[in-house]
């Protein structure tokens, strides 16, 4: 791919001006807000909050062309292998085809492997939730305890609180993916042995963080109930069968997933049974065709028209034009409160890359700092930042007409206080607008704080799956613009193998010579030894 850099349509995007002011932007232009919205499933995205143009979309769509984003959509909807540094297809949009549906990995059909596991995975659901299959004991199975790290526990517990109105009055998911013990602990504490089941997530069932957590689960079960019992408790999410075996769980237990799904895409796989336990297979299989509705819209929606395209671009515009460092990403919904941190593995650990394709260094920022929190917590917290401070943070704004409670009052304060903030963003307060104070200066805004506001009629489980997808196609967008691997994650595998050779250090630290190490790392290390010792 020939480097952005030297593109002229590169050139034309990054000698284009933001919109000097929005205020006056929109008193002028009658029709902006119209040109500037579209619809994509359930979804109405507004972003005439941006600070573009009609001349700058035109010339970020030229550079979308020019990068042939649609070949490059087509080529991993054909299941070519465009994770080029694993030599692997990427088949997220594969586990939300319909069954009678074709995706194509090496030639090979993989929807009918898909809906295979699926199947079981609702046979199961269905017998935990009519309570057919019970533990060891004969009680029924009240606590599902899913186990895993990354995108096996952020995607399925994002899922599980924003479906809250579906789930199971009688069955409750708890999540653990820390390896501090604490974490464990407080997520079994007044939890009963007989009625928990442990679902655990791990490929190749050898992650460590993972490991360790379900070694202390088996332990609890065994302790309270007896070897024979763990068979009847715990699940498998992974491939590696003998592996699986070996810790005690029944095979006819594991559900497979696949090395052409990376964990951030995952939640619509094996990943998401115990979400699917909670709401049911009916309520997961909506959730799965709001996905694969984006998918389609993804594909098809030509330039503007294109949600992920246009969400893509405008983040590329802020990053490259603005120079913003940071997006910060506000739910004006409690159920969604967990979905900044997932789009943070989403973006970041997809396109917080410095390497191209070639091998060559990227000159030029990639992903920015994804962060958030829901509104309206955020507006007596963070706002202030927003509204006034020093670095230009673009906000993504997410809202809903109804709420799954029953109270119109509240929910129509929570949509017009999320409306507002974006209002006072774009617009600000000008010292005209004020009485004459000595502390005027101190109260008004500049505004032409960019924003994006994303609204759907409620948060169903398909409106749920379009928003996950919507994010995912942005983000392979902006990985094609950008020319880098949006599939791996080298840089977290790194971390993984420092900490398994400090890991092996510790066994026998004393002899150690400090020279095998830098002299921080021995320093932080021979203190934790010592602190250790005291405890001890």
């Amino acid at each position: 791919m020939e480097a952005l850099e030297s593109l002229p349509e590169w050139s034309q995007v990054l000698s284009g001006a933001p919109l000097r002011s929005l205020r006056e932007e929109f008193a002028s232009d009658s029709a902006r807000t119209s040109a500037m919205t579209l619809h994509a499933g359930d979804l109405f995205v507004d972003y005439s909050k941006q600070r573009v143009d009609e001349s700058a979309l035109t010339d970020l769509l030229n550079l979308a062309k020019a990068r042939e984003v649609t070949t490059s959509f087509q080529r991993m909807k054909n299941g070519e292998r465009v994770n080029f540094t694993e030599g692997r297809a990427v088949g997220h949009m594969a586990l939300r085809t319909p069954k009678d549906g074709t995706f194509l990995i090496d030639g090979v059909n993989v929807v009918p492997a898909v809906h295979s596991v699926l199947d079981r995975m609702a046979d199961l659901a269905r017998g935990i939730r009519s309570g057919e299959i019970v533990g060891s004991t004969g009680k029924r199975m009240c606590h599902i305890v899913n186990i895993g790290i990354g995108g096996s526990d952020l995607g399925p517990a994002m899922v599980y609180e924003a479906l809250r109105a579906n789930r199971h009055e009688a069955i409750s998911c708890h999540f653990v993916s820390n390896v501090d013990p604490a974490d464990l602990e407080a997520n079994l504490k007044g939890l009963n042995p007989e009625e928990t089941m442990f679902v655990v997530a791990s490929k190749t069932f050898t992650t460590v963080e993972t490991l360790a957590n379900a070694q202390v689960a088996r332990e609890w079960i065994v302790q309270a109930l007896g070897l024979d019992a763990v068979d009847k408790h715990f699940v498998a999410l992974s491939t590696n069968s003998d592996a699986v075996r070996a810790f005690g769980i029944d095979t006819t237990n594991m559900f497979e997933f696949w090395d052409w799904v990376g964990g951030r895409f995952s939640v619509a796989s094996a990943i998401g049974l115990s979400v699917m336990i909670a709401v049911g297979p009916e309520t997961f299989e909506e959730f799965l065709s709001g996905m694969h509705l984006m998918d389609i819209h993804a594909a098809e929606a030509v330039g503007r028209e294109n949600a992920p395209l246009i969400l893509a671009l405008l983040n590329i515009w802020n990053t490259a034009v603005l120079s913003t460092k940071s997006r910060a990403v506000i739910p004006y919904s409690f159920d969604l409160r967990r979905f900044p941190a997932y789009l943070q593995q989403l973006i970041m650990e997809s396109n917080g890359k410095s390497v191209r394709s070639d091998g060559s260094r990227v000159p030029y920022s990639t992903s920015p700092v994804i962060w958030g929190e829901p509104g309206t917590n955020g507006q007596h917290a963070f706002m202030q930042l927003l509204h006034q401070g020093t670095d230009v943070v673009p906000v993504d704004f997410i809202g809903f007409a109804c709420s799954s409670a029953d109270d119109a009052s509240r929910n129509e304060l929570l949509f017009t206080n999320m409306v507002a903030q974006s209002q006072a963003l774009a617009f600000g307060r000008t010292a005209d607008e004020l009485p004459e104070s000595s502390v005027r200066p101190h109260r008004t805004f500049e505004g032409n704080r960019p924003s994006t506001t994303i609204v759907a009629p409620e948060l169903s489980a398909s409106v749920l799956g379009q928003l996950i997808a919507l994010y995912e196609h942005a983000t392979f967008f902006e990985g094609v613009i950008w020319d880098i691997n949006s599939f791996d994650q080298w840089g977290v595998e790194l971390g993984k193998e420092l900490a398994q050779t400090l890991g092996s250090k510790l066994e026998n630290f004393s002899a150690l010579d400090h020279r095998d190490l830098d002299s921080s790392t021995h320093t932080l290390l021979s203190w934790f030894v010592q602190q250790q010792k005291k405890s001890n």
